[in-house]
């Protein structure tokens, strides 16, 4: 399609210029900031020949068009002026409350989740250990490892402080100490005085709130609007030590006296109301979240459970987790049903093998669900009815979540009564994958005719009494053609559905493999054509003779470095030899900075007469092949 008619009609799509704050690319998609997200016809973008598919995630509404991204951009900034007249300006989105507290518990959890998940497992693992008679509770060692495990959630409300001041776009550093404070030593030695304690005359209702979670999202909340009404009446050269200074003044007798105690009150009642109903019917609650789980994590509701989790993990245990807990099981049956009934697509069977041995052993499963469930939307109601099962009987038992772990195999001593959640997690396990294998995936495709056919061209048949001569069923001559693609990494092997961005998990950009590198050095994976250098040096395309077009994108999100850390050594249009030299890049820097460095090397999806075979190596040099393609 012509880049300019795309470029029309992606931006009528999503609102046209009046919607549209803010627009950069990356190396495959369009990432726009828009005013309203409601405005934009998502549907009709995914079904337009030019698009890919349509991502929203981080605040932006993400439109994937391919390698030809940058000619797509710069027809629509070419004639468009909204980069101009709306910078700066601020959103017109039209949110409900519900969603603004979903988006900031989400961005105020998702940073702690590898410190709480890691911690879990480490607390599981201390489950374990004594009962194998391993190490011993009152063991010096025992007692260091369990401090490794608690630590994150005992000072919870400290990084809980931080990573709300980040989201809510104030100090982090202050927020987190108005945290510290509620648990540093001379306060909370003053719950000996019990009812005399004070302040300013005015008695305090002492609380512990280590591992607490509504009472610092309150005060840090009220925090924000402080911070900001003191800047407005504080002269600028007194700001930086004036503003910190007044409001933990204000702030931490403030949390003491009221948002403390309120929100701790808040966390109770909640957990409480929770826990009432699924005492009421724990079937029907256990058939709610286990059915409906999956899906709670695609819309991103599942983070309004987490505050509740952790407040009813620091009462004993957490009901909600157990019954959810099903649906992570379910999935992965789903996944292993997919990779014993698609025996003749090996790509497909690579896929779900290894999203289930990931959902298994680490409780990832997020390439299960966008990369085979929201795929082949006939496993969709498997996986409603398997989770529903095992979601039942966890809570028709009662059974209970003692620590904040990934739902895997490692992680089942946490779950108490243990024996109980074995038996639901197997059962949601074994009925995704039956249902799966015994119904299948997908409807079957009609088989479209062979060339010659007499039925198709309306020829006489054969009968069943007629023989057919071996002349007649000479199969035509079909040239079949080979090309090899090098590692253009050394590194490690990833399987694509394991890389963390839908686009290239789901196989929506095309057929290929990731790899982990060990080296930042990207070579030429053939010999052929520099087709396209991203200015900000993280991604590249090349064409080869025979036409095939290979994206390498290094790291994902890595288009948010803009640039840095990153030194392409070619231009477009280059001719390059297969080892040759492409873009260097800092390893060590681009991972201290956050951002994930799995390098996910595609043939881009204009390649539809192609059959892509991956590298069964999982160590790889630049000498090594790493994909063979077969016309």
């Amino acid at each position: 399609m012509d880049n300019k008619k795309l470029a029309e009609d992606i931006v009528q799509l999503v609102g046209g210029e009046k919607n549209i704050n803010d627009l950069v690319h990356c190396a495959t998609r369009l990432r726009f900031t828009l005013k309203n997200r409601q405005d934009a016809d998502r549907e009709q973008l995914e079904k337009h020949e030019g698009v890919i598919t349509v991502v929203e995630s981080g605040g932006q509404f993400q439109v994937v068009v391919g390698s030809h991204v940058a000619n797509v951009y710069a027809e629509i900034m070419k004639n468009s002026t909204f980069s101009a007249s709306t910078e700066g300006g601020s959103s017109n989105q039209k949110t409900s409350v519900i969603s603004r507290v979903f988006e900031v518990i989400s961005g105020s959890f998702s940073p702690l989740i590898p410190a709480m998940a890691g911690s879990g497992m480490l607390k599981a693992l201390l489950t374990v250990l004594p009962l194998l008679g391993w190490l011993s509770e009152s063991s010096d060692t025992y007692m260091i490892l369990s401090a490794a495990g608690n630590a994150v959630f005992y000072f919870l409300p400290i990084l809980l402080g931080i990573t709300l001041g980040l989201k809510l776009k104030a100090n982090p550093y202050v927020a987190g100490t108005i945290g510290a404070a509620l648990m540093e030593p001379s306060f909370t030695g003053l719950m000996d005085k019990g009812p005399e304690a004070s302040f300013l005359g005015i008695p305090i209702v002492l609380v512990n709130y280590s591992s607490s979670i509504f009472p610092i999202f309150i005060a840090v909340s009220i925090y924000v609007l402080l911070e900001k009404g003191l800047k407005k009446v504080i002269h600028r050269d007194l700001q930086v030590f004036l503003v910190p200074m007044l409001s933990l003044m204000i702030m931490v007798p403030l949390s003491a006296m009221a948002f403390g105690p309120f929100g701790t009150n808040i966390g109770n009642w909640i957990a409480s109301g929770v826990t009432w109903l699924i005492d009421v019917s724990g079937i029907l609650s256990g058939i709610v979240l286990g059915g409906g789980m999956t899906f709670m994590v695609v819309l991103g509701l599942h983070w309004g459970f987490t505050p509740i989790t952790l407040q009813n993990i620091s009462q004993g245990g957490d009901p909600i987790e157990a019954m959810a807990a099903a649906a992570v099981f379910a999935q992965i049956g789903v996944a292993f049903g997919i990779f014993l009934r698609a025996k003749k697509d090996k790509t497909l069977r690579t896929v779900a093998g290894s999203s289930s041995l990931t959902g298994i052993l680490a409780g990832v499963t997020e390439p299960i669900v966008y990369g085979l469930i929201l795929r082949y939307k006939r496993v969709i109601p498997i996986v409603i009815i398997a989770g529903a099962l095992g979601g039942a009987i966890n809570g028709h038992f009662g059974v209970k979540y003692t620590a904040y772990v990934f739902h895997n195999i490692f992680s089942i001593p946490v779950e108490q009564p243990t024996f109980i959640f074995v038996i639901a997690i197997a059962c949601s396990f074994v009925t995704a994958m039956l249902l799966t294998v015994l119904f299948g995936y997908e409807k079957k495709e009609s088989v479209p005719a062979i060339e010659g056919d007499s039925t198709q061209h309306g020829e006489s048949t054969l009968t069943s009494s007629e023989t057919v001569s071996e002349t007649a069923i000479k199969a035509p001559v079909v040239e079949v053609r080979k090309e090899q693609i090098f590692s253009p990494l050394a590194g490690t092997a990833v399987p694509l559905s394991s890389v963390s961005d839908a686009a290239f998990s789901t196989g929506a950009m095309g057929k290929g493999i990731a790899i982990e590198p060990t080296k930042g050095e990207v070579t030429a994976p053939v010999d052929g054509i520099v087709t396209s250098v991203f200015p900000t040096g993280h991604a590249i395309g090349l064409t080869t003779a025979a036409g095939t077009e290979i994206l390498i994108h290094i790291g994902i999100n890595t288009v948010s470095l803009k640039g840095k850390h990153f030194n392409p050594l070619v231009q477009e249009g280059d001719a390059v030899s297969q080892g040759d030299v492409l873009i260097q890049f800092d390893l060590e820097q681009i991972r201290a900075a956050g951002y994930e460095t799995v390098t996910p090397v595609i043939v881009t999806l204009t390649q539809q007469e192609v059959d892509v075979f991956e590298t069964t190596q999982q160590q790889l040099t630049t000498q090594d092949v790493l994909l063979t393609l077969v016309r």
